[in-house]
């Protein structure tokens, strides 16, 4: 049984972009010959090694759909038409094909798994998504109008199904990370054959507990605008004036220079309980993250947000917006906020309510589970049976 799984880039830069394609093609390297295509070449076997992730990078297959500069490079999608067509092409020859890169026109019957919302549709699925209102009136309906041209105008051209007949064929499954991006995608294109499937959350943590400070709260992740870092700011900056407490934050991410940082910067030199201590990674990650008792979090409308299992795994009560992947993964309204100030009002109930605390503690602790290492490769083995078809759900 030959399976062709695509994802459009590989990196060193560790992440469930990166997890969730490997972990799959050692899973089905156990039943098939695996063909792993991307848009440009890559170094497998340096890629597993940096990861962990067991694949014997020897027996697989690499195409890489871009064979060097192009052209259509200044024009990027004309180029994603290309890339999409030559991958169709590939697909004939393969008995199971999978996209760890959203949805794609195999030509036939395939698993599609769903990891960026962001990119999923066109301007129009966009507009939806984010319940857009600055774009109304003519704007929003030429946008409307580009996007329906593209698919059912530009893409046949190419000899390609526009994505929502792609999404309604009951021959294809897809996979959403959350129930959320399930309702999300429904919503605008109409029903769909598939079932949510959780990425995976690898980082386990495995040390000796430490004393953990009770009135720490963290972050971790990128520093950037969409992560909202100045409302997680002004979350702590409210819930210590409420509670009295001496509730202090700890952003743990790379800083790149930019206005948003210099900003994030300043904010931290009249506030003495703010701090960034830069990235960490491994065994000071795992410190790090243990060293506390909550977390916060500020990006909204996120598929998945992985970093809220992770401070699940880590023992932290994670206090989320009431919107998007974060809500469903922490699974509990009284940890969900829709303002600054319901945000503050939590944190703060955090910090002086011991009973509270315990047992959003306990809670959080039985919502890991959920997202532990052994719980991702029993959904990932089912999944590849059915694409095998050993539970006879196959996927030709």
């Amino acid at each position: 049984m030959k399976a062709l799984l695509y994802h459009k880039e590989l990196t060193s830069i560790m992440g469930g972009g990166t997890f969730q394609p490997l972990l799959l093609v050692a899973e089905l390297q156990k039943k098939c010959d695996v063909t792993l295509v991307l848009n440009k070449n890559t170094n497998l076997a340096e890629v597993c090694r940096m990861s962990g992730v067991d694949v014997d990078a020897s027996k697989v297959d690499v195409v890489a759909l871009d064979s060097g500069k192009s052209f259509w490079e200044r024009f990027p999608s004309i180029l994603a038409l290309l890339r999409a067509r030559k991958l169709k092409r590939l697909a004939r020859g393969f008995d199971i094909c999978v996209s760890t890169a959203n949805v794609q026109d195999f030509g036939k019957g395939g698993h599609h798994f769903i990891y960026l919302l962001s990119m999923f549709g066109g301007a129009a699925f966009y507009d939806y998504m984010m319940r857009t209102k600055s774009k109304t009136g003519v704007r929003r309906t030429l946008r409307r109008v580009g996007t329906w041209l593209f698919e059912y105008i530009v893409k046949p051209l190419f000899g390609l199904r526009p994505l929502k007949r792609i999404l309604n064929n009951p021959s294809e499954r897809i996979y959403p990370t959350s129930r959320y991006v399930w309702d999300t995608v429904e919503g605008f294109y109409g029903r769909f054959n598939g079932k949510v499937f959780y990425p995976p959350t690898i980082f386990e943590f495995a040390g000796e507990p430490q004393k953990r400070d009770p009135l720490k709260a963290i972050y971790v992740g990128r520093i950037f605008p969409p992560k909202r870092i100045v409302d997680i700011v002004e979350t702590v900056e409210k819930a210590r004036k409420t509670s009295g407490k001496n509730i202090t934050l700890s952003v743990a991410g790379k800083l790149v220079d930019s206005p948003y940082v210099a900003m994030l910067r300043k904010m931290a030199e009249t506030r003495p309980w703010l701090t960034f201590p830069g990235p960490v990674y491994g065994k000071d990650k795992e410190e790090f993250m243990t060293s506390a008792s909550f977390a916060l979090h500020a990006e909204r409308d996120e598929a998945f947000g992985i970093a809220i299992a992770e401070y699940l795994k880590a023992g932290l009560v994670p206090v989320v917006p009431s919107c998007g992947g974060p809500k469903e993964i922490v699974d509990d309204p009284a940890l969900e906020f829709g303002s600054v100030d319901e945000a503050a009002a939590i944190l703060s109930r955090l910090a002086t309510d011991p009973e509270f605390a315990a047992e959003k503690h306990e809670k959080c602790a039985a919502r890991a589970s959920q997202f532990s290492a052994d719980a991702y490769f029993a959904r990932q083995r089912a999944v590849v049976d059915e694409m095998t078809g050993q539970n006879g759900d196959g996927c030709k």
